[in-house]
């Protein structure tokens, strides 16, 4: 039997998000199972519930933007990551950022101030960008049917605490083609780890996570779930990293004895 939108809001209720939130979204539509109205189903049972809060999800694009294909236009590049944050896009009342390779889409009451100003910074996820601003409105971060390897939230933790070798000291001249049809300059450092998979390591941290009461396991559909606290998460991780800026290089135990020594 299909999920109904009533059975999607009961779960987004028991994983402890409240309509009036701001909740980021990572997702695998696959994993959700069969839903009445597809994939648009399960956006409209997020956009209902979370209309009264912040309902964002990833729209990345660094996967295709690059040096030569340069041109980021923010009302018609497709996002490198997946089905439901595609079709988030095109949904009326949502706003995408001006970010060339690291943007979000959103939706709600102040939509478009979370996402002013991306042009402004030269780095993925600046700490005055969308990415810092989760931990400014104490947002939750939702893996739906996806680990904590996608967690771009990570990359942000890691360049607020200037983690050596995760960013390119040179720049590429993107562009960022504007409401009006011009286009606005803005060279871009990129994520840089060479010989590293940095993301897949991310998930590491999970347990610590749990442990710590900053994350908690639900389910949405068929898909397991986590949810995590981006203040938590930024508070823990940071400490972490502070104690060892290269744990994300490699996928061995996180040192959780360091926090109380």
């Amino acid at each position: 039997m299909a999920y109904t939108q009533s059975d999607l809001t009961y779960h987004i209720k028991e994983l402890g998000v409240q309509p009036t939130d701001t909740l980021l979204v990572h997702s695998s539509m696959k994993a959700i199972g069969d839903v009445v109205g597809g994939a648009e189903g399960v956006l409209d049972a997020l956009m209902a519930y979370l209309k009264p809060g912040l309902l964002i999800f990833p729209t990345l694009t660094w996967r295709q933007i690059n040096a030569e294909y340069n041109r980021y236009d923010p009302q018609n590049e497709p996002s490198c990551i997946g089905l439901l944050p595609n079709l988030f896009l095109k949904r009326s009342g949502v706003v995408r950022s001006w970010h060339p390779t690291h943007s979000v889409a959103a939706y709600g009451a102040d939509a478009v101030a979370y996402t002013a100003g991306e042009e402004q910074w030269d780095t993925p996820c600046p700490r005055q960008g969308c990415w810092g601003k989760l931990i400014d409105r104490s947002a939750k971060i939702l893996f739906l049917g996806c680990t904590l390897k996608s967690n771009t939230f990570l990359h942000g933790v890691e360049e607020w605490n200037q983690v050596p070798n995760r960013i390119s000291q040179t720049h590429q001249d993107l562009k960022i083609r504007l409401p009006d049809g011009t286009f606005l300059d803005r060279p871009m450092r990129r994520h840089h780890a060479p010989g590293l998979s940095i993301s897949a390591h991310y998930d590491k941290v999970e347990a610590a996570f749990l442990a710590a009461g900053i994350a908690r396991r639900g389910r949405f559909g068929d898909a397991a779930c986590t949810i995590c606290d981006a203040v938590g998460m930024n508070n823990l991780t940071s400490s972490l990293l502070q104690n060892n800026p290269d744990m994300f290089s490699n996928d061995l135990p996180v040192d959780m004895k360091c926090l109380y020594r």
